[in-house]
């Protein structure tokens, strides 16, 4: 069994949270050309930087995704 506090039941349940929340309000925005505005690499990615650095809820994840994960 996994020991790392980043990976507990109640840890990886915020992560899906995190991720319904970003793939929800980011995952279908297009381009003009039809490609995606945002990767789900971004998305993945700031889920898992997310629950790492000890937040507990999903308050303030989209200014931190706009901040930090868009171009």
């Amino acid at each position: 069994m996994n020991e790392d506090w980043r990976y507990s039941d109640d840890r990886m349940k915020l992560r899906e949270q995190v991720l319904n929340l970003l793939l929800t309000r980011f995952g279908s925005l297009l381009n003009e050309n039809g490609e995606p505005q945002y990767t789900n690499q971004s998305m993945y990615e700031c889920a898992h930087d997310w629950v790492s650095q000890g937040n507990v809820g999903t308050s303030g994840l989209i200014k931190y995704y706009k901040a930090y994960y868009t171009s």
